[in-house]
């Protein structure tokens, strides 16, 4: 069996002393809206792959055979979700990151686009919407270099963040800096400002990311049902940073999904909280790439 490294889990951050972020225009409260782009990326055997993807708007197994009820569902998220999502965040001036799985935006290139072309970023997903955790360091270099190429090809331009489907490889962060165009990665569920970890010698950006202030909390029993769960959650999350943020400014990460939010009966939470939120005059409200180029310079490090 083997020895558990303890010195490999950090258990006290920053402590009682974290940094002061020095937001632009002296913010309280960095938000950082994150939109995941799935569609077309799930695990499908109707298009090729081992198995079927288990969770959409219920939890089913289909057995070996193509699902067109879970391909349906996620199809949504694209033919109908994603342009209520980018309209509300255009009609309140709210820069997104747009993480997104490459084969997705293979699939649906003019999103990729119009996604650029209102302003936003478009971070890597990896290729298909699946884990890490499992992968050899050969194939998962191999999925990290096929997601950059595809996303280039789909909107001119890479991408220089990274998230993963839950959880990463022991390897992932290491072969993103390998990679060499990665600025940051938010395989990281544990603070509520950056940091900046030495990987190789590489100094890098990760950007802690949540999966409470998360509309994927309205499938799978997540406890929310109503449109205001998802707003009064996220509000409260808001309110007691932009508290604390008086003495020291955090950071707030809200996850949106296209299928999820972007569904009618749930899209008034979202415009809820972007006319509550854009409501304050001491908020950044900026893209996941904006806060790493700002958290390096912060840190003194060159980009």
């Amino acid at each position: 069996m083997t020895t558990p490294h303890f010195d490999r889990r950090d258990f006290k951050g920053y402590g009682a002393t974290p940094p002061h972020p020095h937001w632009p225009g002296n913010a309280k409260l960095a938000v950082s809206f994150v939109v995941n782009v799935e569609e077309g990326a799930e695990l499908s055997i109707g298009d090729g792959d081992e198995r079927n993807e288990s969770v959409h708007e219920i939890v089913e197994h289909v057995p070996a055979v193509p699902d067109l009820c879970m391909e349906s569902h996620f199809a949504y998220g694209t033919r109908a979700g994603y342009w209520r999502i980018a309209a509300l965040l255009e009609r309140f001036g709210v820069p997104a990151t747009f993480s997104a799985c490459a084969r997705a935006l293979e699939r649906a290139p003019w999103l990729a686009q119009d996604v650029i072309s209102r302003g936003h970023e478009i971070s890597a997903h990896s290729y298909r919407w699946e884990q890490h955790h499992s992968m050899k360091p050969a194939q998962e270099r191999a999925v990290i270099a096929r997601t950059v190429e595809a996303i280039r090809s789909a909107c001119g331009m890479r991408p220089v963040g990274w998230h993963t489907r839950s959880s990463s490889s022991v390897n992932t962060r290491r072969l993103l800096i390998e990679e060499g165009g990665f600025l940051y990665d938010s395989d990281a569920y544990d603070d509520d400002i950056p940091r900046i970890e030495t990987v190789d010698g590489v100094a890098h950006v990760v950007l802690p990311y949540a999966f409470d202030t998360n509309d994927m909390r309205f499938t799978n029993n997540g406890g929310f049902v109503f449109p205001e769960d998802f707003a009064r959650y996220c509000m409260g999350a808001f309110d007691q940073l932009r508290a604390e943020g008086k003495t020291l400014p955090r950071m707030l990460s809200i996850g949106l999904h296209l299928r999820m939010i972007g569904r009618p009966g749930r899209i008034a939470g979202l415009e809820f909280l972007l006319r509550q939120m854009t409501a304050h005059d001491d908020i950044w409200f900026a893209r996941r790439c904006d806060i790493a180029r700002h958290w390096r310079a912060r840190m003194g490090l060159a980009e």
